[in-house]
């Protein structure tokens, strides 16, 4: 799979840019919870108060303040505000106008506002204030101050009681002797000391929040601006984080997109390099599936792949600091065991569905092939009455990868219940003992909140994850197979300082020596071929069926590379020239004729889009399809359809051969390539071929004997061996094969008329 994924450093500006992204919405989206816990403890809870720290308050309770604190600490409390006068500081204004309204008139130092402090101070500053602001909030409630003064009035004298009665709680206190009222504070303060910090933090501001009511501070506005700055704060960065899924989703698919046009290219270039011998081990089926399916395959993973190997980590490890940093984290054993269990389900899935994913790209190479064969062979299997046999061929194939697909189905479909099922059991679990937590004054209910959005957002991850795990199996099967074709070696190929061929010896072909076998062949299909074609004059080759006349043909352009021997053009070892330059200088007309949809002026100027309409012509007149051409609507125009199914096998071979001589190679290569023409046209083609290819070097592949009578060199074939080389005329006294074969065709009368 890595080896694949190297062919991405041509997109890896939008790779960075993805990463980049990634994190950006990773931020975000870590960002949210917070904000949901804010709102709920400070804007829902807390009145809209953050701090238990006031920023403005009034001269009066300052005082009372003080009286709440020792010497020591009221002097580091009161040199962090400043005393409003005449002339107020913007930042003064600010906080006057925040709390009381624009119309609230200051009346001189009786208000006292705080300084712009850094989080350090504010820290120092909260535990100087947590017990004076929650005591002086005690008294400033008019319920609680009662039920405090009645409890005091139990243990004072009847005398003294009459006096107190009519006094309030804070009149008793500023009357209170010191060191009544240094132990009474120091109880409070034992009480206060003894609540968990989180609680205390928000009895602080709730307290605060008492303060700013009796100092006539519109809370219930505060509380609505805090939420809606809240909310609109929270909705900027959710806008953030799906700005940026939407450009990650874009890249992502854009980057997949072209990661697989890369291997598409890579794959159909290797191909292309490829000899008979390797388009024999991968089957045309196999090589189509891996071209298409396969690296859709890989791209389907792609598109995804950044948002689980980035996203997901990220998230994952950025929530789980998160939990344990800004929340209780008493409850962080429910993720861990969640964590297990998803991983447990995931790796079981993983080994159960891994053989399986690798048999069913195999199977699908099976189809292909399948289905191959039976349209290609059509007309036989209909000829035969063979389709029941083919059906059942096919419907096997089929069941096979139905069979296959179901059982992965299967198996992946248990994934996502069980996960949802696990991911469920963990929020009624974070429920039920964050709840007990809440109930017991430990946790707040908005670090509950927080708690379940990260912990979802842990599991989530860890689902992505999963998401990953069932495309992850397919898709590096995927890649082994694309990565198995790149890395193939061509069994044919150049050398790395190649010659030039001898101009002195142009068109000259020479056999020396030269055996051959197929791979994997325990014998050999030729075995000491010796002969030379010369320019200006026409070999022929013949032989019965199987006796190796085309493998003698195949190994001139390098289709094949001789097992032993060597073979010359130009006076070169084909081996030391380049395959390129070698084919330029040869036009190979194939015992099938193969032409490619487009039209018939397409198909004949296949060696050249530039050619001239004139050599065009001419060659399609030598090749004796001019009159065929001309009877269609659109000439030369007319459409070709795939396989050149739409014209004759005799109309095809004619197109084949006029490709060929437009052309105007060095080297004819004819591959038996006249049978499917009738007597007549084959005749006037070889009489207007002759004049063409004056000075060129022709070799014919034939079975019929009358295509071959007036070749200056005939080579007569038999078992993969040469048994004989000369004239018909002399062939016809001295080789029994040939005289054989061409009496099997032609009467002793017409061979010797032709003689």
């Amino acid at each position: 799979m890595l080896k694949v994924l190297k062919n991405l450093k041509k997109s890896w500006i939008a790779v960075v840019m993805i990463v980049l992204l990634l994190c950006i919405q990773a931020w975000t989206d870590l960002s949210l919870p917070d904000f949901t816990s804010k709102i709920v403890n400070n804007g829902i809870q807390a009145g809209g108060i953050e701090t238990p720290i006031p920023e403005v308050i009034t001269k009066e309770n300052m005082e009372l303040i003080k009286i709440f604190s020792s010497e020591e600490d009221y002097n580091n409390i009161i040199k962090n505000y400043r005393l409003v006068g005449d002339i107020q500081t913007k930042d003064e204004t600010e906080k006057i106008e925040k709390y009381f309204g624009k119309d609230y008139q200051v009346k001189n130092n009786i208000l006292y506002t705080l300084n712009n402090i850094d989080e350090q101070k504010q820290g120092e500053l909260t535990k100087l204030l947590t017990s004076p602001i929650m005591e002086l909030a005690t008294i400033l409630d008019e319920e609680k101050a009662n039920q405090i003064k009645e409890k005091m009035l139990e243990n004072i004298p009847e005398p003294q009681k009459q006096i107190i009665t009519n006094l309030s709680l804070i009149e008793i206190i500023k009357t209170m002797p010191k060191e009544q009222l240094t132990q009474i504070i120091e109880q409070f303060n034992l009480q206060i000391e003894s609540m968990p910090d989180s609680i205390k933090e928000q009895a602080a501001v709730s307290s605060v929040k008492t303060i700013y009511e009796s100092q006539g501070v519109n809370t219930e506005k505060l509380q609505n601006d805090y939420i809606f700055m809240a909310g609109i704060q929270m909705l900027g960065v959710a806008s953030i984080s799906m700005i940026s899924a939407i450009l990650i989703m874009f890249l992502s698919a854009k980057v997949a997109a072209k990661l697989g046009k890369t291997l598409r290219e890579k794959v159909f270039k290797k191909v292309l390099s490829f000899s008979r011998a390797e388009l024999t081990e991968y089957s045309t089926a196999s090589l189509i599936t891996r071209s298409t399916n396969d690296i859709q395959q890989i791209q389907s993973l792609i598109a995804m792949m950044f948002r689980v190997l980035v996203y997901a980590p990220i998230m994952g490890i950025g929530a789980f600091i998160k939990v344990l940093t800004q929340s209780d984290n008493s409850m962080a054993w429910i993720i861990g065991v969640a964590i297990l269990a998803i991983l447990f389900i995931i790796g079981t899935l993983f080994i159960i569905a891994m053989p399986k994913f690798k048999k069913f790209q195999s199977l699908i190479d099976r189809i292909n092939l399948v289905s191959r064969e039976i349209l290609t062979g059509l007309p036989v299997i209909r000829a035969f009455n063979k389709e029941k046999k083919e059906e059942a061929r096919f419907e096997k194939a089929n069941m096979d990868i139905r069979k296959t697909d179901t059982f992965i189905s299967r198996v992946m479909s248990m994934m996502m219940p069980l996960l949802m099922f696990i991911m469920n059991s963990t929020m009624l679990l974070i429920i039920w003992f964050g709840g007990q937590n809440v109930d017991q004054g430990v946790l707040q209910v908005g670090d509950m909140m927080a708690f379940i959005q990260y912990t979802m957002q842990i599991l989530i991850s860890f689902l992505f994850i999963s998401m990953l795990s069932i495309m992850l199996p397919r898709a590096s099967v995927s890649a082994n197979r694309i990565v198995e074709v790149l890395e193939t070696d061509p069994s044919i190929k150049d050398k790395e300082e190649t010659k030039e061929f001898n101009k002195d010896k142009k068109g000259l072909v020479e056999f020396k020596n030269v055996s051959f076998r197929y791979p994997d062949a325990d014998t050999e299909i030729l075995e000491d071929i010796n002969f030379t074609a010369e320019p200006g004059k026409t070999t022929a080759i013949i032989g019965s069926t199987g006796s190796g006349k085309s493998t003698i043909v195949n190994l001139i352009p390098r289709f094949y590379d001789t097992t032993e021997g060597e073979i010359l053009v130009d006076g070169v070892n084909i081996k030391d020239v380049s395959q390129k330059e070698l084919r330029d200088i040869i036009g190979l007309v194939p015992q099938k004729g193969v032409l490619f949809a487009g039209t018939i002026e397409s198909n004949i100027k296949y060696s050249d889009d530039n050619m001239s309409d004139e050599k065009m012509i001419e060659a399609a007149q030598i090749a004796q399809a001019e009159e065929f051409i001309d009877s269609k609507e659109e000439k030369y125009k007319s459409p070709i359809a795939q396989s050149g199914n739409n014209v004759s096998g005799g109309q095809k071979q004619r197109l084949a051969i006029a490709r060929a001589i437009a052309k105007d190679p060095e080297i004819f290569i004819f591959d038996d390539s006249f049978s499917a023409l009738d007597f007549k046209t084959d005749s006037k083609l070889r009489e207007a071929l002759s004049a063409k290819t004056k000075n060129k070097t022709v070799i014919i592949v034939a079975q019929r004997i009358s295509t071959i009578l007036n070749a200056d060199q005939i080579i007569v074939m038999e078992e993969g061996k040469v048994v004989g080389i000369g004239k018909h005329e002399q062939l016809m006294k001295d080789n029994e094969t040939y005289r054989q074969i061409a009496l099997s065709q032609l009467s002793e009368k017409e061979l010797g008329g032709d003689v």
